[in-house]
């Protein structure tokens, strides 16, 4: 593929996730929420890049292999998945021993057991089934949703983005694009965890910022797009579904911790950007040992 032609199919790529995500974005615009009965909507929205991309590929007869379908490498598909329980663990367990915010109080237990139907709500019984449950049964619909933005920002966009910036300027650019794409949803709908709008869009940037290079990492190292739809996944399902949820506010404090909106994620996803982005000429070296055998330049 030409560097003429990888910048306009990128150009292309990136006109086509506006057009694909603006009915959406309107739809959840309108009604201002992201959860509940809109959740189709965000699942539409979430499935614009990977629409974007397969159209682009199809059009410019690109080679569906570029998209990183094909499953490799298990054992970071592996980490992917535990890693966004680990660093949302660390985040969370900090806030619960500083007062920050409560684990796991009685309101807190209470309104998750009526969602389940569960009729159990000490918590020594209950977390660890609901950890158990939800973090099982989850996994897979988390993947699927968040496999639409992977399919464009990882399949697609990241290796190109390489290719041009290199590893460093490539997943800060992806970054920035992916930040920009969420920026809608915190302005003009209730994605935020309730803390000021400025403070909640600085928190995610950062975050976001941060799982660019991650992603990246993964992207690069394993040649697949599965292990970062996977991480994706289990970012969203541990820190939105489980972990979030089991916490109590405790205080004005609680909103500018908690979620990805707050400041504890961004810092230790931080420790987790900055450790793989000094490990990084192992992801490139797999990357380019890849074109290398496939006699792309």
């Amino acid at each position: 593929m030409s560097e003429t032609r990888g910048g306009s199919a990128t150009l292309m790529y990136l006109v086509l996730t506006v057009l694909f995500c603006a009915l959406p974005y309107i739809l959840i615009g309108y009604t201002g929420e992201v959860g509940g009965g809109n959740a189709g909507y965000v699942t539409a929205l979430m499935w614009g890049p990977a629409l974007a991309a397969i159209t682009t590929v199809a059009w410019k007869k690109l080679d569906w292999a570029s998209l990183g379908f094909a499953w490799r490498d298990t054992r970071s598909s592996w980490y992917s998945y535990l890693l966004p329980i680990g660093y949302a663990a660390v985040a969370y367990i900090i806030i619960w021993a500083t007062g920050m915010g409560g684990f796991a109080e009685p309101a807190s237990i209470a309104a998750l057991a009526e969602k389940l139907g569960w009729t159990f709500t000490d918590p020594g019984r209950f977390v660890p089934a609901y950890f158990l449950f939800v973090g099982i049964t989850g996994i897979i619909a988390a993947t699927a949703r968040g496999l639409g933005e992977e399919i464009g920002w990882r399949g697609f966009l990241a290796p190109r983005l390489y290719d041009r910036f290199g590893f460093t300027g490539g997943a800060a650019v992806t970054g920035v694009i992916w930040t920009l794409w969420h920026v809608p949803l915190i302005i003009f709908a209730n994605y935020n965890s309730g803390a000021p709008q400025w403070f909640a869009l600085t928190c995610f940037f950062v975050m976001v910022m941060n799982l660019s290079f991650v992603m990246a990492w993964f992207r690069l190292k394993s040649g697949s797009v599965w292990p970062a739809a996977i991480m994706h996944g289990s970012h969203n399902l541990y820190i939105q579904t489980i972990y979030t949820p089991l916490t109590a506010p405790k205080g004005d404090i609680t909103a500018y911790a908690i979620d990805e909106f707050g400041f504890m994620i961004p810092l230790t996803t931080f420790v987790v950007a900055l450790a793989l982005w000094l490990r990084r000429d192992r992801a490139i070296a797999a990357y380019e040992a890849r074109k290398a055998a496939q006699g792309v330049g």
